[in-house]
């Protein structure tokens, strides 16, 4: 039977205290909402649909996913009002699982689970085991079936002692499923719909209802607040580097890394504490991250090592390079065998041959930088003139002197040497010494400034 999930994410999340709607929360840096969509379509369901209210328009532009349906629900009236806002479009033929948009750590094994669980024809509902389970909904049970679902103000002292308690996630068939929406009553202390009263219907219409329990509470467990939402970065991060230690990644401590986004990592690959990956990173076989580096969006090559404090962003190595301590690595900085960069180097969108280096204080902007070469400290290209950017060519074993601004437009030929200190404007030549120095003088009687009113 074809599978329809709706996922509730209309609330507006009062306890975030945040302008910012609920599910737009970042979780391992990215919207809450994405994860239960990531979630949901490995589940190859025909159809999703998410309900979103709070926040308006801003919701499906930050997912701005086209495979979904939108639906508003410009007035919150409880949790069965919202699944009903869903309804007139999602075929009475298929299935309807309903996910939270506030329960971002469900896995695709626990609802493949409760799909398999659950009759065509059947109702099942999400539960955990609660240590506490104080302020739930009990599952109440008849041998496996599910009887009802008693909220803890309605319970007996023999109800609340039950540690079952609903999770809000269930699977119905979908035609039911409307049906009995459409008979829902608000009449309750906050006259709002709920969705938990289509399970004493299903019971009422003889149809099997059943409860599946997921593994651990983590899991379930929905975030209203900051402090929740911190708890759920450090679950999920425990359960990213899990899956990473084994498949072989090393680290020195498990706990203080963060991947926000996805990490890729090849054989004998270690990484130090506080090493925080964003988007899309590649670290190859061998390759060595030390302590305190961000990495965005970039590949770094097999044996490549990344010293302690580094910034790179979109950035690509070979094999068996060096990077750092305290190195910057821009958008566009690719680097092929072998090379080292060193402290307190910036490099941004320029190509780096084997095995050069380019060792202390240099920035090196919009170049290309041939194999062999030899960039002193201090150096600088000078790539831009106020309105435009240019470029640098530096050919094959040149060799670049401490404190040298080379001017672009400007090429250094193959075997060239810079004398340290030259301010290089015009083509230096291949294999020949270039200098380029103003004339040492002293102004004599030259006084230092004063400060105005000393």
């Amino acid at each position: 039977m074809p599978l329809s999930i709706i996922i509730l994410a209309a609330g507006q999340g009062t306890r975030m205290r945040s302008d910012l709607p609920k599910v737009l929360q970042t979780l391992a840096g990215r919207p809450m909402l994405s994860h239960v969509l990531e979630c949901a379509r490995a589940l190859q369901a025909a159809d999703i649909c998410v309900v979103y209210g709070h926040g308006g328009e801003t919701v499906p532009s930050t997912i701005g996913q086209e495979d979904l349906r939108w639906v508003l629900q410009a007035e919150q009236h409880g949790t069965g009002h919202a699944v009903q806002q869903a309804m007139p479009e999602t075929p009475p033929g298929n299935r309807a699982l309903i996910l939270f948009g506030d329960v971002p750590l469900l896995t695709v094994a626990t609802l493949t689970r409760l799909l398999e669980d659950t009759p065509a024809d059947g109702v099942a509902v999400l539960t955990v085991d609660l240590h506490d389970p104080y302020g739930y909904g009990r599952i109440v049970r008849d041998g496996e079936r599910v009887v009802g679902i008693v909220e803890q103000k309605d319970a007996t002292p023999a109800q609340r002692a039950i540690t079952e308690i609903n999770t809000g996630v269930m699977v119905c068939p979908a035609g039911r499923l409307g049906d009995w929406l459409q008979n829902l009553s608000n009449d309750n202390a906050q006259g709002e719909y709920y969705l938990t009263d289509v399970v004493a219907m299903a019971v009422r219409d003889g149809v099997d209802v059943r409860g599946v329990k997921a593994s651990n509470r983590i899991e379930v467990m929905g975030i209203n607040d900051k402090k929740q939402l911190a708890e759920a970065e450090r679950a999920l991060q425990a359960r990213l580097v899990d899956e990473l230690m084994a498949e072989g990644v090393g680290f020195a401590d498990p706990a203080r890394v963060d991947i926000r986004g996805k990490l890729t990592c090849g054989k004998d690959v270690f990484i130090d504490v506080n090493a925080v990956f964003e988007g899309d990173v590649s670290l190859g076989d061998g390759s060595r991250i030390e302590s305190n580096n961000l990495i965005r969006d970039s590949k770094m090559g097999p044996g490549t090592v990344v010293h302690s404090n580094c910034h790179i962003e979109g950035a690509t190595t070979g094999r068996d390079c060096e990077i750092g301590p305290f190195a910057r690595m821009r958008p566009g900085a690719a680097l092929s065998n072998n090379v080292k960069v060193g402290n307190f180097v910036e490099i941004k969108k320029s190509t780096v041959a084997d095995g050069s280096k380019i060792n202390h204080l240099t920035y090196i902007g919009d170049a290309e930088v041939g194999a062999g070469v030899n960039v002193g400290a201090g150096t600088i290209t000078c790539n831009y003139d106020g309105a435009n950017k240019y470029k640098t060519t530096i050919g094959d074993d040149a060799f670049i002197g401490s404190g040298v601004n080379l001017v672009a437009p400007v090429e250094i030929g193959k075997g060239a040497t810079i004398g340290a200190g030259s301010t290089i404007t015009k083509p230096a030549a291949a294999g020949e010494l270039t200098l380029g120095r103003a004339k040492q003088m002293t102004i004599k009687g030259w006084k230092k400034p004063v400060k105005k009113g000393s």
